[in-house]
């Protein structure tokens, strides 16, 4: 079945064949992609557990340091630092923080207190 030399006045036959290798150019394409990809998550994963591996030997090799007797708390994640109460307890300082980001219209970890004092 030899095609024509333009793709005018095609037959039913060699449309046929031409979309059967149209489709096939397709496919083959599709499956040497996938076969790229998997190939690459095979490396990524191979090097992850290498990663891993080294981490752990490392952690396991490393002499184990005294701890610090005095060490200074941690603060907890998103805070902005520590706040000085003067003469307001902890409950009323926590009601005045809500209102004030409740009014400008922020989140409360978007704002900064440094101090909180009675005003007598």
């Amino acid at each position: 079945m030899m095609l024509a030399s333009t793709l005018e006045n095609l037959g039913i036959g060699d449309a046929a064949v031409v979309a059967l290798l149209g489709y096939a150019v397709v496919f083959f394409g599709l499956i040497l992609l996938m076969v790229v990809v998997m190939i690459m998550g095979k490396i990524f994963i191979a090097r992850d557990k290498k990663i891993a591996a080294a981490s752990a030997n490392a952690a396991t090799a490393a002499p184990v340091a005294a701890p610090v007797a005095a060490a200074e708390p941690q603060e907890a994640p998103g805070s902005a630092g520590s706040l000085k109460l003067y003469d307001v307890e902890p409950k009323i300082a926590a009601m005045l923080m809500a209102i004030v980001a409740n009014k400008m219209g922020k989140p409360l970890n978007e704002l900064r207190f440094i101090s909180i004092k009675e005003v007598k």
